[in-house]
């Protein structure tokens, strides 16, 4: 039986940073058999290990379409992710996945989306919006709306420019009052509050929402009013998972292992979670 905790090697191909603390990175399997089979969904998580350190969860934030590598992003925050702030082109680093449920995208064909992001929220919507403008003709209209603390917080400013030009795409890029430079040409004002001011005319969106939990909970309302209903509201969850496999049940929450029902989850199945989560 193969061991479920053994990582696969991959190779550092591209190292870029995107703020003073956040670097994303390109990875191909030094397996070529391992390549050729690998598939995943968009919003599937993975689990990466900075050998000697540890291992850490994050989205693989590339689009499901892109078969010659996978990519990630992640903050410098602890021990495990401060190992990773070092490692350059070539070197070797651990990966155990896909995991997790991903998004519908199936489910979301021929509906508006709407992705909302604050921060760091960023990696994990970006392999949505990729695949959703790879298959442009399966959906309705696009509309993102990512902010930061900061300018010098956000992450893909290239991409985001990238998207604008696409066909039925708006995207409005914002920063917390306070967190502009003089020549921003953006938004000022929290995510919730520069969405609710853009008026977006969504018929029957599908929205994805991801950030602090201040965020969520004020957009919420917000979509309330729009007429969007819980089941149509999508949030990511992945900071719960631990092991990835539901073996040491760290990541339960009520009646479920976020890493087997989730981590990709509806307000309405959030709103059947203990109060506490």
């Amino acid at each position: 039986m193969d061991n479920v905790y053994k990582p696969d090697l991959m190779e550092v191909t591209r190292i870029r940073q995107e703020t003073p603390d956040v670097k994303s990175v390109s990875l191909r399997f030094l397996d070529s058999g391992r390549a050729r089979d690998f598939s995943f969904r968009v919003g599937q998580f993975g689990i990466f290990s900075a050998f000697g350190y540890g291992e850490s969860t994050f989205n693989i934030c590339s689009s499901s379409n892109w078969k010659d590598h996978i990519e990630f992003c992640f903050r410098k925050v602890g021990r495990v992710t401060e190992a990773l702030w070092k490692i350059e082109e070539k070197d070797v680093v651990g990966f155990r996945g896909p995991y997790g449920n991903g998004y519908p995208m199936e489910a979301w064909k021929g509906r508006d989306l709407i992705f909302l992001g604050g921060g760091i929220a960023m990696p994990p919507i970006r392999c949505a919006v990729w695949y959703a403008l790879e298959n442009r003709a399966d959906y309705g209209e696009i509309t993102v709306v990512y902010g930061a603390r900061t300018v010098a917080d956000l992450v893909f400013l290239d991409e985001l420019d990238e998207w604008s030009k696409s066909e039925r795409v708006r995207i409005i890029r914002c920063v917390d009052p306070g967190g502009e430079t003089p020549d921003w040409k953006g938004e000022i004002g929290f995510v919730p509050h520069v969405f609710e001011r853009a008026q977006v005319a969504a018929k029957d969106p599908v929205v994805l929402v991801i950030g602090p939990p201040i965020m969520i909970k004020n957009t919420l309302p917000i979509l309330d009013k729009m007429g969007v209903k819980p089941a149509s509201v999508y949030t990511s969850i992945e900071n719960r998972m631990k092991c990835g496999i539901g073996k040491c049940g760290r990541c339960n929450v009520g009646p479920i292992y976020v890493c087997k029902e989730g981590p990709v989850l509806t307000m309405e199945q959030l709103q059947g979670l203990p109060a506490d989560y």
